[in-house]
């Protein structure tokens, strides 16, 4: 399907303009072609120049939207993602483009990995996401003991009805975080199991499973969805991405959540969908690293 670099154009401006080209600085409709060989669209009401990567967070990158379109293919059939060291080796290029193709990517996924508050029922649980503690470096070590030390928490949730999932980086594990993220990703009437954290309790038409003395299932209460995601994600780290940053840990929370919420569609709706994903978003390289 894209041989060359104009038919990669073409499908990102149907993406993006369906038949209608329209400037991304006013909206306007009453464009025309122009010779700029990076800007090759002006607006004739505002008398500006545009392209399809203008407000988008494609804009300023000089890689070709033929690579652009082959980056985005390999990173929603991937399940368990794509390494920039992966990427640069199949698209060539240095691997910090690739790293920041990758990222950009992940930002447009942020629109599908936090959907409205679910209705239900909704499967809670919070996790860890890091490396073990005997395994860093010395000078890297805490040394204040085992578990979660050293880790990242993260905690997610999964409608049952929709499949739909959603997931953020958490400061602490405490009652008022987690009940906050409850009470922010599902409906108020919505039944709510868990595991049998205490951080839980409080909250009406929920119900525990108590993992502490062996119980995983009783009745409809139970965790397995959500803890199946968890499984992919620790994949993932596992055996790809090896290392993710705290800093940058709620981008890979919405590329798996992203690619887990469109994983029903066919891929190239899949595809179609992170273009749309891209419109009205910025991220910039010195954002990234700073």
């Amino acid at each position: 399907m894209f041989p060359d670099e104009d038919s990669a154009r073409t499908w990102f401006e149907t993406q993006r303009w369906g038949g209608e080209r329209r400037c991304p600085h006013c909206d306007g409709t009453r464009t025309r072609e122009a010779s700029d060989k990076t800007m090759p669209y002006w607006c004739t009401p505002c008398r500006k120049y545009f392209s399809v990567k203008t407000n988008t967070v494609l804009e300023s990158s000089k890689v070709p939207l033929q690579k652009w379109v082959w980056a985005i293919y390999l990173e929603v059939t991937s399940l368990k993602g794509v390494s920039s060291m992966k990427l640069h080796r199949d698209l060539g290029g240095p691997q910090n483009t690739a790293w920041f193709i990758l990222h950009r990517i992940r930002e447009s996924w942020s629109g599908f990995a936090q959907g409205a508050a679910f209705a239900g029922p909704v499967e809670v649980d919070e996790t860890y996401i890091g490396g073990k503690e005997k395994n860093e470096h010395a000078w890297k070590k805490a040394n204040l003991g085992r578990g979660p030390v050293g880790k990242t928490a993260v905690v997610g949730a999964k409608d049952r009805e929709s499949n739909q999932v959603a997931a953020s980086v958490i400061q602490s594990t405490d009652g008022e975080t987690l009940r906050g993220f409850v009470d922010d990703h599902t409906a108020g009437n919505a039944a709510v199991y868990t595991d049998d954290a205490s951080a839980y309790r409080g909250r009406e038409n929920h119900e525990a499973v108590i993992h502490s003395v062996g119980e995983y299932v009783r009745g409809k209460a139970h965790t397995n969805g959500v803890e199946s995601f968890w499984a992919m994600l620790k994949r993932g780290y596992q055996g790809v991405y090896h290392h993710m940053s705290p800093k940058h840990l709620q981008r890979y929370m919405n590329e798996f959540a992203g690619r887990h919420n469109l994983r029903e569609l066919d891929t190239i709706d899949q595809m179609r969908l992170v273009v749309v994903g891209m419109i009205g978003r910025r991220l910039r390289y010195e954002t990234l690293t700073s």
